[in-house]
């Protein structure tokens, strides 16, 4: 997945949470538990994601760093 996507994906998660909450779903400590991990790991994702195009970017830019 590109870096685009994985945030896009992020951005989802993040208005199911909110949603969530306003639909009082905040009680419900196991799907909120849930959605909490699958956030920080696609959030984790997308880091890797935006890293790695920006590094593949300043390559192809630049060369490739030796040394």
């Amino acid at each position: 997945m590109s870096a685009n996507e994985v945030r896009i994906r992020l951005r989802e998660l993040q208005a199911e949470r909110a949603i969530a909450r306003c639909a009082g779903l905040e009680s419900n400590r196991t799907y909120m538990t849930d959605l909490e991990q699958e956030i920080a790991t696609v959030s984790s994702a997308y880091v890797g994601a935006a890293v790695t195009e920006i590094a593949v970017l300043r390559a192809q830019l630049s060369g490739a760093q030796i040394g």
